[in-house]
């Protein structure tokens, strides 16, 4: 399985979107300060993740999020207080 994921930070309430094939490890990299991006912005939780048999549809997915804002606007639109 593939995963597009968004967490949250609790330290800056930021967003990020990712993919990986192992939600639970990269989840722990993020948290252990392993990726550039999030680095020292975590604690990270997971909010939301959707799950892929084809890596190519989840990295089509990650880059439709990622694409403009709109993409991650309309999925916190949709989840309403769930992802808060």
């Amino acid at each position: 399985m593939h995963y597009v994921y968004l967490l949250k930070s609790k330290k800056t309430s930021q967003y990020y979107i990712g993919c990986t094939g192992d939600l639970k490890k990269r989840v722990g990299q993020h948290n252990a300060n392993e990726s550039s991006y999030t680095k020292n912005k975590g604690p990270w939780e997971v909010r939301y993740y959707e799950a892929f048999y084809s890596k190519n549809d989840a990295f089509q997915r990650e880059k439709q999020l990622k694409k403009n804002k709109s993409g991650l606007r309309e999925l916190k639109k949709r989840l309403g207080e769930s992802i808060k």
